[in-house]
């Protein structure tokens, strides 16, 4: 029997990233998660905004563990995952009101922050929010220690990994036109970035 893949830090996140998230969506509104992970957000928030249709989405070697949770939970708000690289796969061709990403961006090499934004500006539906959750720097400074000790071991893992600044990510949205709307910040030193589509 297969065992559900489990994140300690989608644990110790929900929460707060639920007590803002929830304020942000609309009801009866539609949403796409871009990395879905292991699928504990999916189905902790799918479960809480029964109203929200919560579209998953990953690379296609991560739907079996996504599967599991949402099996597990049998919600019928939360929907399948896509298949998203986003630097390989195609986006989806529906519109959506809210994306909304967790812990991607530092992960992901450079040229898919970048295609990630260009495709969250193509899905948006005008006036939709982007919501991206993760530690962030500011004009190239660290914004604690923790951030800078895990920016080290990040680059140890792969050159291509690495905290991302607020002002690229800013200039990488205004290019896909999404306009700058707030920063929030939450524990552990994470924060939420928040841009609309003009």
């Amino acid at each position: 029997m297969n065992q559900k893949p489990y994140s300690e830090a989608c644990d110790q996140n929900a929460q707060p990233i639920f007590d803002l998230l929830s304020q942000k969506t609309p009801p009866h509104s539609t949403l796409l998660e871009i990395g879905s992970g292991s699928g504990q957000h999916a189905v902790y928030f799918g479960k809480a905004l029964p109203s929200v249709s919560w579209q998953t989405s990953d690379r296609q070697q991560n739907h079996s563990g996504i599967t599991l949770w949402l099996e597990e939970y049998a919600l019928d708000n939360v929907l399948p995952p896509l298949a998203l690289d986003v630097l390989n796969d195609p986006w989806p061709k529906q519109q959506y009101d809210t994306v909304y990403s967790a812990n991607t961006a530092h992960i992901m090499p450079t040229t898919a922050v970048e295609a990630m934004f260009q495709g969250v500006g193509q899905v948006l539906q005008e006036k939709g929010l982007f919501l991206l959750y993760g530690p962030f720097m500011d004009n190239g400074q660290q914004t604690s220690i923790s951030n800078e000790r895990f920016e080290l071991w990040l680059k140890a893992q792969n050159p291509q990994q690495g905290v991302r600044d607020s002002v690229w990510l800013k200039e990488l949205a205004e290019s896909a036109g999404l306009k700058w709307l707030d920063d929030v910040q939450l524990p552990a030193n994470n924060r939420i970035l928040i841009w609309q589509k003009r």
